[in-house]
């Protein structure tokens, strides 16, 4: 690739990127089908055009899925996969590309085509050196949800389970990403009717998002909801007592953005104290949190 070319297409690519960062995804887009172009008139079989190439591909394809357009994405990253075939020393590009077309996949509900890809993805990683273990750990809970949707609860351990033991060997316990995958694995158990399993997981997440992020913090107060619902499975019901109203306290602390959150955990905790029999602490309960959500929400547009 002659000079002039590399010195155009390097300026195109610092074009995007500060258009990105200002948010201006639709200028990029344009900027970055210039890229492209150009890329693709100076396209050889020399490496360093075919990188080229590719390069602006993978650009021109994040912008594209970050502004919905998920089947153009698919069509992009498909031809720098193309591209790049058979090229070892493209592996970690090779492997964000499978990860970027399985991700559009998925948006456009393609969930075994998705899978496919991840673990394409994955292999990827692994065979750099060293690996890219946070990425694989990353795609590792991505097919953790699909065979969770799919009803495949050994595989989703499985996969679940693998990012967990990488990001804590890798992050450590308290990281907000270890957190977050104790926390899906705590709900797939949950699901699966393994309480005591349920229970410790989400305890692990609710120490790490406590440390992390305080009471007063979405995750934080999800956490305590999670935790109180599985202590109820086990008979720790007095304890799960206290993280209901941790919870409740929690969301009603927050902004109106967590108005449903607010109502999931209030109707959980109602539920807990009929049960126990305090119908009319229920009842306190339910009004409260309907005359706080009353506050929250905004009113109704008048015709």
């Amino acid at each position: 690739m002659d000079s002039p070319t590399v010195t155009l297409i390097t300026i195109l690519r610092e074009r995007i990127e500060s258009l990105r960062t200002a948010g201006n995804l639709q200028e990029a887009l344009h900027t970055a089908n210039a890229a492209v172009d150009k890329a693709q008139q100076s396209l050889t079989t020399d490496y360093d055009s075919i990188d080229a190439f590719s390069s602006v591909l993978e650009i021109r394809a994040e912008i594209r899925r970050e502004l919905g357009n998920h089947e153009a994405a698919c069509e992009d990253y498909r031809q720098a996969i193309d591209q790049l075939e058979e090229r070892p020393d493209r592996l970690a590009q090779l492997g964000r590309l499978h990860a970027g077309l399985g991700a559009s996949h998925d948006a456009l509900g393609n969930r075994p085509r998705a899978a496919t890809h991840w673990r394409v993805a994955i292999q990827c990683f692994e065979l750099c050196d060293p690996p890219y273990l946070l990425d694989v750990a990353a795609l590792s809970n991505n097919l953790g949800f699909l065979a969770k949707a799919e009803k495949n609860i050994d595989e989703a351990e499985t996969h679940f389970l693998r990012a967990l033991e990488i990001l804590h060997s890798q992050l450590g316990q308290e990281n907000e990403e270890t957190a977050a995958v104790s926390n899906n694995l705590g709900a797939l158990y949950h699901a699966s009717r393994y309480f005591d399993q349920a229970r410790e997981m989400h305890m692990m997440a609710l120490e790490a998002r406590r440390n992390l992020f305080g009471e007063d913090h979405p995750d934080t107060a999800q956490s305590h909801n999670n935790l109180a619902l599985a202590l109820l499975e086990t008979g720790d019901r007095t304890w799960a007592r206290r993280h209901f109203e941790k919870a409740l306290a929690g969301f009603e602390a927050l902004g109106s953005d967590y108005c449903e959150d607010l109502e999931a955990v209030a109707s959980n905790y109602c539920g807990f104290l009929r049960e126990e029999g305090e119908n009319s602490l229920a009842e306190v309960v339910a009004g409260r949190v309907k005359e706080h959500l009353d506050r929250k929400r905004p009113a109704p547009a008048s015709a």
